[in-house]
């Protein structure tokens, strides 16, 4: 869902810059992009941890086999968790940019862009803190939106194998389950690799421009700004598409979502029969998630009858 924010508010104001050389929404864009930005550097970052621990407790798990679908609640809270935590962590960005104005001494066009300048207007205690984070926010970057992730996943990831290797040994766990597993695990190894690969161009341009060449022009640092935000854009547009297909449940389920949406998806009158069949069976399969048992059975369809 953050992944569609930024790709339905972010890239048309990004496009609209570009094209036109003015600010689409003006300054409230210049601090609403880069904190819709980085929290969403966030969310991603703080949900593969999370990921990373639940693979580790369901490796780690004595009855991994049987264990119970976690609650809707226990999953809201700490999506709650990671979104507050990732907008907290990015409030700072709102107070760090602000919109300035260049005129070209060629052909005197007023071109509007974001720079990164605390106001002057704030309290002193509030801009100190904002100069702070600006002088940090290349390490912070580095470290909590690049480092924390891959190195937490792979760590978790070295020790679920470990533990999962030895559980074969033991044949603690059914063929069935372990393959499933396995492929859970790839589908967030997946992940964090496509997040890795994306965020890497942007974190070697800051340590390159910060401390090997000071004097980069103006033009230089906004198209690498540029690549950098494609690569976020294109990082938001891959990943659900290959959790979708790494996802087998939650791809089957989204396909037929959106088959229920399409007139053709309607029940064939020559296959009234098999669907009758897979209806009951549906039926007598869903009645376990009932406390109360059903009063009457379903209805039997006899054999040969016009329906």
């Amino acid at each position: 869902f953050w992944d569609f924010l930024i790709l339905f508010f972010c890239l048309p104001v990004v496009i609209f810059n570009e094209i036109t050389k003015k600010r689409l929404l003006g300054d409230v864009s210049c601090r609403i992009v880069p904190f819709m930005e980085v929290s969403s550097l966030g969310v991603t970052t703080f949900s593969l941890c999370a990921l990373g621990i639940d693979r580790f407790h369901a490796a780690t798990s004595p009855q991994a086999s049987t264990r119970p679908i976690e609650q809707c609640q226990s999953i809201i809270a700490k999506l709650a968790v990671i979104w507050v935590g990732s907008m907290t962590l990015s409030v700072p960005e709102i107070l760090l940019w602000q919109l300035a104005q260049d005129t070209s001494p060629v052909s005197g066009v007023v071109t509007e862009y974001c720079t990164m300048k605390p106001s002057s207007n704030l309290p002193e205690s509030i801009y100190s803190l904002v100069l702070t984070y600006q002088n940090a926010r290349m390490w912070w970057y580095f470290g909590c939106y690049f480092c924390l992730p891959v190195l937490f996943t792979v760590s978790c990831q070295l020790v679920t194998r470990r533990i999962r290797g030895s559980d074969k040994k033991s044949e603690c766990r059914g063929a069935k389950h372990g393959q499933c597993e396995g492929h859970l695990n790839c589908t967030i190894v997946a992940l964090t690799v496509i997040y890795g690969l994306c965020t890497t161009p942007e974190n070697v341009c800051n340590i390159v421009v910060a401390y090997m060449s000071p004097d980069v022009s103006k033009q230089t640092l906004d198209l690498l700004n540029l690549i950098n935000q494609f690569f976020l854009f294109f990082k938001c547009s891959v990943t659900p598409v290959l959790l979708l297909c790494l996802c087998r449940p939650l791809g089957q389920a989204f396909m037929d979502c959106c088959c229920c949406c399409c007139e053709g998806c309607g029940p064939d009158i020559t296959s009234s029969e098999s669907s009758a069949d897979s209806k009951l069976k549906t039926e007598m399969s869903s009645s376990i998630f009932f406390d109360k048992p059903r009063e009457t059975p379903p209805p039997l369809l006899a054999l040969g009858t016009p329906c």
